[in-house]
């Protein structure tokens, strides 16, 4: 059972990068709403649907009162961040991709993270999701954690500090950290950025109770539009660790290119 509180979180765009996924988008718009959560503007950053989808997308524009921001054709997750983000007039910007819901949990965690990064200049992003937990934590804070990157700490995992799952970031972002890169496979987009973001001393805050905040919804009729090579997701114990072991020796070397 939900509240009948209304979160009305002022200087905040909810920004949702879509392609194709327009009943993902229904699920994602629809439970903010019936979280009562209100923005002071919504962009679905669009990335060239099929011209079925666009006719489903300009209904769910009167619905949701959101602002579209379209592609002629498909140019990759980068442009659509990136022109996304650049429409955002707000000081604040949550980003999440049309596969997320958030839970009856993330409206007092969210307007806690806003309280954090509104009060602490110096952190840039605060995330909400993750697959795994990130290895060093530090200064705990209702739930959120800093993220304590040191380029001598052990293992791979400490590079993921940035990732494209959903994430508060400040409007500014692109100032500091560059621009999304265009026209590479949406895995190599991410770390692109997620190199910068640590060259760039980044500073991110994390939840630690990564699975409470969103849901990830892959439905069979709208199934992810990432596609992985077979060497990522194998779980065969060779692959695996000649992964682990290729992930540490590039990442390390690419840190300090």
């Amino acid at each position: 059972m939900h509240s009948d509180e209304t979160f009305h979180f002022k200087g905040v765009t909810l920004l949702v990068t879509h392609y194709n996924r327009t009943n993902s988008l229904y699920n994602l718009l629809n439970a903010f709403e019936s979280l009562h959560c209100k923005f002071d503007e919504i962009i679905v950053s669009d990335d060239g649907s099929r011209p079925e989808n666009m006719a489903i997308l300009e209904q769910l524009q009167e619905q949701f009162s959101f602002r579209l921001v379209k592609a002629r054709v498909n140019l990759g997750l980068g442009n659509n961040i990136n022109k996304g983000q650049e429409a955002v007039i707000t000081p604040y910007t949550l980003y999440v991709q049309e596969d997320f819901e958030p839970t009856s949990l993330f409206p007092t965690k969210f307007a806690k993270s806003l309280q954090i990064l509104h009060e602490n200049q110096e952190i840039d992003i605060v995330r909400y999701y993750a697959y795994f937990e990130y290895p060093y934590l530090t200064q705990p804070n209702e739930g959120f954690y800093k993220m304590d990157f040191k380029i001598w700490k052990w293992g791979y995992r400490k590079f993921y500090v940035y990732s494209d799952h959903p994430h508060l970031r400040r409007s500014t972002y692109f100032n500091k950290f560059g621009k999304y890169l265009e026209g590479i496979k949406g895995d190599n987009t991410e770390y692109s950025m997620m190199m910068s973001f640590l060259k760039k001393n980044g500073q991110a805050l994390f939840y630690k109770n990564f699975n409470d905040l969103f849901l990830q919804k892959n439905s069979q009729s709208e199934p992810s539009t990432m596609n992985r090579d077979f060497w990522r997701e194998s779980n065969n114990i060779v692959v695996v660790n000649i992964r682990h072991i290729y992930r540490h020796l590039k990442f390390n070397l690419d840190y300090f290119r």
